[in-house]
Order: C-alpha cells, then structure tokens, then sequence
C-alpha cells in the first residue's frame, strides 16, 4: 500500500548551521518534517548566476571552452557567472560576464529563462539571458579563468548535446528555450 502525503508538504526551518564559507557557503540546517520529526539539510547556500547566450548576426553561438575540476574534463558552455550577493543587478552582471569571457558587447539582452540547476542541494538561481547585436572586442578573463571562445551554429552545438559532448545544465537548457523562443513567433 502507497503511504499517503500529507497535504502541507513544507519543511520548517528550524535552525541553522554554517559549515563553511567561501565564494559559497555549506550550510546544515535543521528542519521540521510535515509528520513533526526532525532532520537535517545540507546544502549550498549560493547567491545566484547569470549566463549568456550570445548569438551573431548569421545566427551562430558563441560558446566559451574551459577546464571544470569538478568533473576533470574541459567543458563547452554559454558564458556565465556567479553574483556578488544579494544586491548585485543582473543586467550589470550579464554584461560584465559576456565581456569578460567573450570580449562581446550586445547592443540588446533580453530575459531567456531562470531556473534552480539543483534544488536537493542548492538554493542557486540561474538566470539565462540572450544577447544580439554583438561587437567584438578584447576578454578579460578572471586571473585564475582560463577559457577560449569557440563559435558554433545551432545544428552544431545540438549535434555536440546529441554525442554527449555538451553536457553542462544551463547551456542545455538555454539552448533548448532559444530554439523553442525562436518556433514560437
């Protein structure tokens, strides 16, 4: 037999325990189950990102290629970054991070998508804008970033997701509500 939820589904904070803090923070909260018993959290607690997917006139992308440690392969993504806190406007970000990584200025960025890349053990928020009308100019990458531009038609990236050579959460997903952004109109 199937245990029934209850209707009220929400875990109650109940305290919290800094684990560490860096340039995120590990957090161990204590919560409040909906059946009154009590268990732990754990979970990064993050200030958010934003990311960019910069298409040329011609329609091509352009993507960044860097090394992740966390997965020990280079990676092809959509250029992105993480917000300073609370505060920080997304806008600025995003035009600061398509400079940095790409060297692009964008005469126009719109709102693609926002979305948790990992709820069960983050609270990040990523949001996914477009950016057109490009100029080129010189990157500046953080010191310790390390990354090329590489620039692809949509066919070729999504061939790349086919052969399980694009595998990053935001770049699929950027590249999946552009396309459908695009059948739409």
């Amino acid at each position: 037999m199937v245990k029934k939820a209850p209707a009220d589904l929400t875990e109650r904070f109940h305290s919290k325990k800094l684990v560490f803090s860096g340039t995120v923070r590990f957090r161990a909260d204590t919560v409040t189950l909906p059946n009154g018993k009590k268990a732990t959290r754990e979970f990064v607690d993050h200030p958010g990102a934003v990311a960019v997917l910069p298409v040329l006139p011609d329609g091509r992308i352009i993507f960044v290629r860097q090394h992740r440690y966390p997965v020990a392969e280079d990676t092809l993504e959509i250029p992105a970054g993480k917000l300073n806190g609370p505060g920080d406007d997304l806008l600025t970000r995003v035009k600061a991070e398509l400079k940095e990584e790409t060297g692009y200025t964008a005469r126009k960025i719109k709102p693609l998508l926002s979305f948790w890349p990992t709820p069960a053990f983050s609270n990040e928020v990523l949001h996914v804008y477009t950016a057109e009308g490009l100029t080129p100019g010189e990157c500046c990458p953080d010191e310790d970033e390390f990354l090329r531009t590489e620039t692809l038609t949509f066919a070729r990236a999504w061939s790349l997701v086919k052969k399980g050579r694009v595998r990053d959460a935001k770049t699929l997903l950027a590249l999946q509500a552009w396309k459908i952004k695009l059948l739409s109109k």
